[in-house]
């Protein structure tokens, strides 16, 4: 059985204001940010970036060119450059040690975008000593274990695309049980999926089973629909991330399951 994580010890299912919220505000500024935490969210979901300079940024593309008023690859620009762009034309790129430290009782959702950001990312963790309230997430099997290994002691953290892969294919057969215990007690303690990848159905009520089977949440990204997030509790998946905030909100105070955050 996979091990309990206290990023995880909340009442699920989990709401995470997907860069904040983009449907209703200009995504990974502190604005939108601000805005789900008052609206009571206590999961945040964010993207890690560094400059050329080894600064860490809350962002999620690889370049400033399509949600700011500059352009340039974030990786190849000093922070003194990236500084001036405005998300919209107006809000800042936040720094992400500073949202760390901004709401300590809120935990972060963190996809590794790049591996020059896992080392800055490491060091703004330990001096907010975020540990226990982040989790760690990649499209890089291969950069999310280096996250791991650089962040000094155990954090939660998702399955990377191979575990997710074979996921799925434990849902669909009989032969994988004994591979997804070891995954699990290697500390992975949940698959973060899509509702489906490149015509394949993933989040299938026979994931989500097989998935608590072995002691994994299930969070799907990104899911926007009401009517689709209502199906995917019917399933009995453990989070969704959204950047329709309200609409998730209304979904689960609808159902009796909305659990404001402290800092509400």
């Amino acid at each position: 059985m996979s091990r309990r994580f206290p990023f995880l010890d909340h009442p699920v299912p989990l709401a995470f204001a997907h860069r904040g919220g983009a449907v209703e505000g200009a995504e990974n500024s502190v604005a939108a940010f601000e805005r789900a935490v008052a609206l009571g969210y206590t999961y945040l979901e964010t993207d890690a970036h560094a400059t050329s300079d080894g600064v860490l940024l809350a962002f999620h593309d690889h370049t400033l060119d399509r949600v700011t008023d500059q352009r340039g690859r974030i990786s190849e620009l000093p922070y003194r450059a990236v500084r001036q762009a405005r998300i919209g034309g107006v809000h800042e790129i936040p720094l992400l040690e500073d949202l760390l430290g901004t709401w300590p009782g809120v935990r972060f959702n963190i996809d590794v975008k790049e591996g020059a950001a896992i080392a800055p990312l490491a060091e703004a963790i330990r001096r907010t000593n975020a540990h226990d309230r982040v989790c760690l997430t990649s499209f890089s099997d291969e950069r999310l274990a280096a996250a791991r290994r650089a962040m000094g002691r155990e954090v939660c953290s998702a399955l990377g695309p191979r575990g997710v892969a074979l996921l799925r294919a434990a849902a669909a057969t009989s032969g994988y049980g004994r591979l997804l215990t070891r995954l699990s007690q290697a500390g992975v303690p949940c698959a973060q999926v899509p509702v489906g990848f490149r015509g394949l159905r993933v989040t299938t009520q026979r994931l989500v089973r097989t998935a608590h089977a072995i002691g994994m949440q299930v969070h799907v990204w990104t899911i926007n629909d009401p009517v689709r997030m209502e199906h995917l509790l019917d399933l009995g998946v453990d989070g969704i991330m959204t950047d329709n905030v309200i609409g998730l909100r209304d979904v689960l105070e609808r159902r009796g399951l909305w659990h404001p955050g402290l800092a509400a």
